[in-house]
């Protein structure tokens, strides 16, 4: 089944809406655009090739997104404030067939001048037309191992790595979702995770295909903004990464006590989140369900969740793997660890992407046997849980010793008054890497007194070997559009 049948098999003549906020759609409105123009897209381009999009969450992008699927070529969703290297580099990798693009994207672009290019006002033009080409119907011989889209993610050297995730990986990731969650017709999203981020997609994708509704904020700078879209459109759930709670949490001088009736859940994913903020969320809103959650873009979204029932007793657990999904810890010889140790995530399941576009060689690296090497370190408990505790790239090396830094980011947040941290290795002639941590606090008042405090904190709870060498303050981190913070750009 082509996954956009499966997004609209239930709700394609419904008239709720769907968008709702700034711009609103229906979902009967959706589907029919989007038939019209894949069907303008199938009669230009045939099927089977690549189509960059680039733009923010709107109108737009949804329309452009699931015509693309339709059609049966394969969307390449991109960051509009892409830097322009990374764009010749995946627009020559890819040698896409056309661009859907805002205008703002075309002044900082010269892509559109090489090949075809469709703007939102042009796109209207197409979608008006009461023409489907025969799409409207199931495609019942259609081969769901296709590739769907590429969503490119930076490796830890920094070239983009393209994962290609077929029909069948969203289909299978979606109803998984939808079945922990529990998601329904009266679940409305609010959405301040970028689409072409495969998390920000997987909230697209589930309350679609329920017949939910999602809201869209694409400013989260502005918290009151975000707070405020939450009251006023009766928002039953919120999704963000940990920088995402952490501003909420510490940034913010209302959200704690602000009443949010309407809010049944929120999830996290993208990262580990420290416990003393899921705590601090908890308590601030008892009522407010709290999901932990953990996935990569490999696994087109989600690998595990944390049911909200076992928080207290699996405390800093991501859980177990999701309906659909089977989850190892091994050793470097493939065997199950025992608690206590610690080994590699690796994973099974229907929502394992296809491999990395023009990389075979990094697609045999992370897929062995079947199973996806996630380069996420992790130990066991006795129930089989599992606990995270690096990634693979990340560990520092001091003085012949392994270090995890988020052991010693989460001592630092342990504090009341750090915002945000992160923890990093420098170059250092005599140990090789230094540790240094760069921090965010609340105020700027007493500088020299939170240094001094956060110092003698991190020698009380830590081995003096994880101690920082060096210690930063700064106003902010550099976050991507993600959510994500960047190292190396500190």
């Amino acid at each position: 089944m082509n996954a956009f049948d499966y997004f609209f098999e239930k709700t394609c003549d419904l008239e709720k809406p769907f968008l709702v906020g700034r711009e609103n759609m229906s979902h009967r409105e959706l589907y029919t655009s989007s038939v019209h123009l894949a069907s303008w897209l199938k009669k230009e381009f045939g099927t089977g090739r690549n189509i960059l999009l680039l733009s923010p969450n709107n109108k737009f992008f949804l329309t452009a997104y699931f015509a693309i699927i339709k059609s049966g070529n394969v969307c390449i969703p991109l960051d509009p404030n892409i830097e322009k290297e990374n764009l010749e580099f995946i627009s020559n990798l890819t040698k896409p067939v056309m661009i859907f693009m805002t205008r703002e994207v075309e002044r900082k672009t010269t892509i559109g001048e090489i090949i075809k290019s469709v703007f939102p006002d042009t796109m209207d033009a197409i979608v008006n037309i009461d023409y489907d080409g025969g799409l409207s119907g199931r495609e019942e011989d259609f081969d769901d191992n296709n590739c769907a889209e590429i969503i490119f993610t930076s490796g830890s050297t920094g070239v983009p790595k393209g994962v290609m995730i077929s029909h069948r990986n969203l289909i299978a990731n979606t109803e998984s979702i939808i079945t922990y969650l529990k998601l329904g017709q009266d679940d409305r999203m609010l959405v301040v995770l970028p689409f072409y981020y495969c998390y920000g997609l997987s909230l697209l994708h589930t309350h679609l295909r329920v017949g939910g509704s999602i809201v869209l904020n694409n400013s989260f700078i502005f918290i009151g903004g975000v707070i405020r879209d939450m009251i006023e459109h009766k928002c039953t759930g919120f999704a963000g990464v940990p920088s995402h709670f952490q501003i909420l949490l510490r940034k913010s001088d209302n959200f704690k006590t602000t009443s949010f009736p309407d809010l049944r859940y929120v999830t996290q994913a993208g990262g580990k989140l420290a416990p003393i903020f899921i705590d601090e969320f908890r308590n601030s809103h008892p009522e407010i369900t709290f999901i932990v959650m953990y996935g990569q873009t490999e696994a087109t979204a989600r690998l595990s969740y944390l049911p909200p029932e076992l928080y207290e007793s699996k405390k800093g657990s991501m859980g177990k793997g999701i309906p659909g999904v089977e989850l190892k810890v091994v050793n470097e010889k493939g065997e199950l660890i025992k608690p206590g140790e610690t080994g590699e995530v690796i994973a099974r399941g229907d929502n394992i992407m296809l491999g990395y576009f023009g990389d075979e060689e990094g697609t045999r690296s992370v897929i062995r046997n079947g199973w996806l090497y996630t380069g996420d370190l992790g130990t066991v408990d006795e129930d089989r849980y599992i606990y995270l505790t690096a990634r693979k790239k990340e560990i520092i090396k001091v003085g012949g010793k392994r270090i995890s830094p988020k052991e010693i980011e989460a001592v630092i947040l342990e504090i009341p008054e750090v915002v945000d941290c992160t923890v990093e290795g420098v170059d250092d002639e005599i140990q090789g890497e230094a540790l240094k941590a760069t921090i965010v606090i609340r105020t700027d008042n007493g500088k020299e007194q939170m240094l001094e405090r956060i110092k003698r904190h991190c020698t009380k709870h830590l081995a003096l070997y994880k101690v920082p060498q060096i210690f930063e303050l700064k106003e902010q981190l550099v976050i991507s559009a993600t959510g994500k913070k960047i190292k190396g750009k500190l």
